[in-house]
């Protein structure tokens, strides 16, 4: 399936995605990643943003200064595993409906993608200078005294992707469907090769 997601996102929106499924996405995206995620979670702070509806972006983008305001040039995924032990309680505390990063997140994300209705999904990795692109304006910046990469951008996009769903609502999660999958191919393979080669002792 394929779709496009405006944010505000709500629980019907995303109610019939499966993992697997390629989304895009129009309206806000915030970038937040390890640092926003420690404050809001480990330190009780509050975030400088309503993330209720909204998108983050595992990312540390680089962005230059453009008049008064800022131009976006370069936004890759950053590795979403990092925010894992965060992940379920973030989601509770925000609302954020969908989290967008690299590679795939694990129990405690399912969890939360289960329980309070939102979605995990990949953006392709080494696409940074086009998903720069789809930043149609950089509205503002939260927290810069975090530096660049861990600051929260507050972007507006359009048809921002293409994003592969790996966690979904009902907390099936891609990526470790995928390795179940391999494994039971790889075995017999490895078993075939191993017969027919044959090492000095």
């Amino acid at each position: 399936m394929n779709k496009t997601l405006t944010t505000p996102i709500s629980n019907e929106d995303i109610a019939g995605l499966r993992a697997g499924d390629i989304v895009y996405l129009d309206g806000y995206l915030i970038t937040c990643r390890d640092m926003p995620h420690r404050r809001l979670v480990e330190l009780g702070r509050k975030l400088p943003v309503d993330l209720q509806g909204l998108a983050i972006f595992h990312a540390g983008p680089i962005v230059a200064k453009d008049g008064e305001g800022w131009k976006m040039i370069s936004i890759g995924p950053t590795t979403s595993m990092r925010m894992e032990k965060h992940e379920k309680e973030f989601i509770k505390e925000t609302g954020v409906k969908l989290i967008i990063g690299k590679g795939g997140m694990g129990p405690n994300t399912e969890e939360g993608c289960k329980t309070y209705k939102a979605l995990h999904a990949v953006f392709p990795g080494g696409c940074a200078v086009l998903a720069a692109s789809e930043v149609e304006e950089i509205e503002r910046v939260e927290w810069l005294e975090l530096g660049m990469p861990e600051a929260m951008w507050v972007c507006r996009v359009k048809q921002f992707g293409p994003l592969i769903i790996s966690i979904d609502t009902e907390g099936n999660n891609l990526f470790e469907e995928n390795k179940v999958r391999f494994n039971a191919k790889k075995a017999p393979l490895v078993a075939a090769i191993n017969s027919q080669v044959r090492f000095i002792k």
